[in-house]
């Protein structure tokens, strides 16, 4: 029997997580893993106690005449026109300062409007993010960083 390699099961993993994004058109997915350990999880969705756009079945951006770039490949390229908090972001504030240094973030995207998974690029605000905490590697369907 050959066994998936380590980064193959934390990415399946960042896959299932995606399943609870709150967003009509994309999910995302992150795992924060440290020394062998999940230590955070986070998904793409509203701020905590604010209507999600699943609940309420209608996208914010649309409902508020704002830009939307289907075609954007970089996740984030909308970042000021949505209300959603970014996977990768709710994945750090869920972890602590010292499970992250060193860690390894695992992300996944799934494109709702075209029912495929896509490859996760980092937006600025998260790319800073991510090297701020000191997360040393990032894993997606590629290695992004």
């Amino acid at each position: 029997m050959e066994r998936i390699s380590k980064d193959d099961y934390y990415l399946q993993i960042a896959m299932a997580v995606s399943a609870r994004s709150t967003c009509l058109r994309k999910h995302y997915g992150a795992v924060i893993v440290k020394d062998d350990r999940i230590v955070a999880t986070g998904y793409n969705g509203s701020p905590r106690g604010e209507a999600n756009c699943c609940d309420v079945g209608v996208c914010y951006c649309r409902t508020h005449e704002l830009p939307i770039d289907e075609t954007a490949a970089q996740h984030g390229a909308q970042y000021g026109s949505c209300v959603a908090v970014h996977a990768e972001q709710n994945a750090l504030i869920n972890a602590s300062a010292q499970d992250l240094r060193g860690a390894t973030i695992y992300l996944a995207g799934y494109d709702v409007t075209r029912d495929c998974w896509i490859e996760v690029k980092l937006c600025n605000i998260c790319d800073r993010m991510i090297r701020n905490a000191g997360i040393a590697r990032v894993v997606g369907r590629t290695v992004v960083r």
